[in-house]
Formats: structure tokens, C-alpha cells, sequence
């Protein structure tokens, strides 16, 4: 049987835009037969709520305070979560990372001073997976549209924070130029899941870690993005900002 994950998260503990602690979440995926959950904040130059002030140990546990008090209150409910990152440049350039742990971060403070090509190369040398998220969003603080079809390891096709165009002109891309595909619902609000609106990862075995994840997504099979089935019968139409290639 396929087992059901949700694969980009935000906590109000460490995402200044999040409206729901990271527990909260819980009942809810178990009730809709989710297996687990990646916790994957906006990371620190991002929209975090953390103070940027801390000194850098400090700063990781107090980014990471989602990820633990979910990860705690899962042991009564019966269901795994695991953890990641996302990784923003400010200008609409997002990226999720998996497979390095709140240890890693603790040793690694340098990674918040990498270029997008930088991290891609120090995340891979460190065995962890770093997926493209939501490459054709536009919003109104960005300029342009930047991808990094050779920055990632995936992209992010269905998000249910997007415009369903914006779904189809990634998951179009992504599927003539053979890139593999993922799929979350970069959810900030417990009472934004409901079951009509499942945008997760199903796989075909279980994940126990988030090595599990990499390993699956690196292999390109036994993996399927899920999303509503009318997700991508919109009309297909050019984004307003300008598209660049890096």
C-alpha cells in the first residue's frame, strides 16, 4: 500500500507567517491518513520569527523549537515527523532542504552566507536532497522568476499556496524536461487541511528518516506527487514576470 506524507510545513514557532504550532497539525494528518510530516520552516533569511540576533547556537534551537515540540507530541498520536528547511533568497528563490539534522545547522553557520549554487553543492557533498519549492510563484514583492533546474535534485509542481497555474507551468516543465517531481502543501494553518485540498509525497514504502526521503527522491521511482486531479486542468498561461535561467 502507498504511505502518505506532507513534505513542506510551517509552525508559528520559528515562521513568522505561521498561524499554527507545530502540534496542532497532528490529529489532523493521522485523521486523513497521512504516515508523517516534514516540519520545514522559513529558514533565516527568511520570514522566521527568531531573532536574527541570537548567537548562532541559540538561533538553531530556537529555529528547531517546531520541529522538537511536534516531534515530541507525535509520540502519542502515532504518527513520524521529520525534519527540513526552507531556504529563501528573498526574491521569490525558495528551496527545501532534507536529510541534514538541527546538529548539522549547529555546525554548519556558514550555510547562511551561500550562494543558491553553493548550497546546492555543500547540501550535496553532505548527503542531503534540496528540491526547487514552488518555482513559478509570483508575488507581488518579487521581480523576476528564477529557476535552478541544475541547483536541485526536484521540484516542487503542486502547492496548494499557488495559483493552479502556476502549478501547471512548473509540473509542464518539469515533466518535458524530465525533472523529477514533488509535491506539498506548504501549509501554515491547521485549518487549511482539509481533505479536498491533499497535496503530499506517496510512496511506496515507508519513510523512517528523513534519509529515507533522499535516498527515494535521488532513486527517481517508487514516489508520486499527489494533488487534486483538476489542479492541472487550467488554462496554461505565461507568467507577468520576466524568467530567467541560472
Amino acid at each position: 500500500m502507498p504511505y502518505l506524507y506532507e513534505t513542506h510545513l510551517h509552525t508559528s514557532e520559528a515562521s513568522r507567517c505561521g498561524h499554527s504550532e507545530g502540534p496542532e497539525y497532528l490529529e489532523g494528518y493521522k485523521e486523513l491518513g497521512y504516515d508523517g510530516i516534514f516540519v520545514t520552516d522559513h529558514f533565516y533569511l527568511g520570514n522566521t520569527c527568531i531573532d536574527r540576533e541570537l548567537p548562532w547556537d541559540e538561533w538553531v534551537d530556537g529555529y528547531c523549537a517546531g520541529y522538537y515540540n511536534t516531534l515530541e507530541a507525535a509520540k502519542s498520536v502515532g504518527i513520524k515527523v521529520f525534519f527540513g528547511w526552507e531556504s529563501t533568497y528573498g526574491t521569490g528563490e525558495d528551496f527545501l532542504i532534507y536529510g541534514l539534522s538541527p546538529e548539522w545547522l549547529h555546525s554548519h553557520p556558514e550555510i547562511i552566507k551561500l550562494t543558491q549554487e553553493q548550497q546546492y553543492e555543500l547540501v550535496h557533498s553532505e548527503g542531503g536532497l534540496v528540491i526547487q519549492a514552488h518555482p513559478f510563484r509570483e508575488r507581488g514583492y518579487m521581480r523576476e522568476i528564477v529557476l535552478h533546474p541544475h541547483h536541485c535534485d526536484a521540484w516542487e509542481v503542486a502547492n496548494s499556496g499557488n495559483e493552479p497555474y502556476m502549478d501547471r507551468l512548473a509540473y509542464e516543465y518539469a515533466r518535458t524536461h524530465n525533472v523529477s517531481m514533488t509535491c506539498g502543501s506548504d501549509i501554515h494553518n491547521v485549518n487549511a487541511l482539509t481533505e479536498d485540498k491533499v497535496f503530499a509525497m506517496e510512496t511506496d514504502e515507508p519513510i523512517e528518516s528523513e534519509m529515507d526521503y533522499v535516498r527515494i527522491i535521488l532513486s527517481g521511482k517508487g514516489f508520486r506527487a499527489r494533488f487534486p486531479k483538476e489542479r492541472m486542468d487550467c488554462e496554461l498561461r505565461r507568467p507577468e514576470l520576466p524568467i530567467y535561467w541560472r
